[in-house]
């Protein structure tokens, strides 16, 4: 593993920060290595938590990690789908294998319904072309309105720029949080 290009700040955080990090983090649980990176710039990391989409959306909270973990897995982001994985796949109902499989050149179909194989294709589509063929919107309208489709969209468009940032300053993976399989 390469060396993290900025150290995470560590306490104590000016007041700012430690609000942020208050705001955002479980109460009792450190800031994650990510946060603590950014922090060396305090308006980023504002903006990056204001336009988070971790709160209840439109979607089912299954819909959002799977669209998360296999976004971040095709960028390679290995600290963003551990840290998701960790913290999300038990109170989303994955499975390991399904887990394992949202790293997979491609997905088993055997696994998913076809609403989040639709969501597999979707974010394969972005990451692919950043663009989605009338085939796939139609096969993703069966399944989803225009406003689950919109955070849909965002989310997956999100995840590649927090796997571009944690990618970009090679953060340093959290001890809890696993490693891609294989």
């Amino acid at each position: 593993m390469n060396q993290p290009r900025v150290q995470p700040l560590n306490p104590p955080y000016s007041p700012d920060i430690q609000a942020a990090f208050e705001r955002i983090m479980p109460p009792g649980m450190a800031p994650l290595k990510l946060f603590r990176s950014m922090a060396h710039n305090s308006r980023v990391l504002q903006r990056m938590l204001a336009g988070g989409l971790l709160d209840r959306g439109s979607i089912a909270l299954r819909e959002r990690e799977l669209l998360i973990l296999r976004a971040t897995a095709l960028c390679s982001a290995e600290y963003e789908w551990g840290v998701h994985v960790a913290g999300f796949a038990g109170k989303a109902g994955f499975t390991a294998e399904q887990i394992a499989d949202t790293c997979s050149d491609s997905i088993d179909p055997g696994l998913w319904s076809p609403a989040e194989q639709a969501l597999v294709a979707l974010a394969d589509s972005l990451h692919a072309s950043a663009s989605v063929d009338d085939i796939l919107w139609r096969r993703l309208r069966e399944h989803f309105s225009d406003q689950q489709l919109i955070e849909c969209l965002l989310l997956v468009g999100l995840y590649h720029a927090v796997s571009f940032v944690v990618n970009g300053l090679q953060v340093e993976r959290e001890g809890y949080a696993p490693r891609f399989p294989g």
